[in-house]
């Protein structure tokens, strides 16, 4: 079965990690080109291409501000994924219990500093 084309939705999106890299540093505000650039050390055009695509399966938007594009994230585009995803929270929360078992029990097994002096 074909892979469906990364503009197609916030899933395939989202799946290239510079992309990821990008909502990272738009989840602190909006943000210029530039400092984007700046802050994954990658080309303009690069950047660029990454945000079209963000743009097209709207998981950013962009404003124009004189003669800068600021992009923002909007994250009613992400729900998508945070729905999907939420559905496995409780295997993570049963593993991070059972680790919480263990390492309990690992520290009643353990001396104490100082205990029998």
């Amino acid at each position: 079965m074909a892979r469906a084309a990364t503009t197609t939705d916030a899933f395939n999106a989202v799946a290239e990690p510079r992309r990821r890299e990008i909502l990272d540093a738009l989840s602190l505000g909006e943000r210029p080109v530039n400092e984007l650039v700046d802050l994954l050390g990658l080309a303009q055009p690069h950047v660029s291409r990454h945000l079209r695509v963000l743009r097209e399966v709207g998981v950013v938007d962009v404003r124009d501000e004189g003669r800068q594009r600021l992009y923002r994230l909007n994250p009613q585009a992400l729900k998508p994924i945070h729905t999907w995803i939420s559905r496995y929270e409780h295997l993570w929360a049963e593993r991070f219990g059972l680790l919480d078992d263990v390492l309990a029990g690992l520290q009643e097994d353990t001396p104490q500093e100082g205990a029998g002096q």
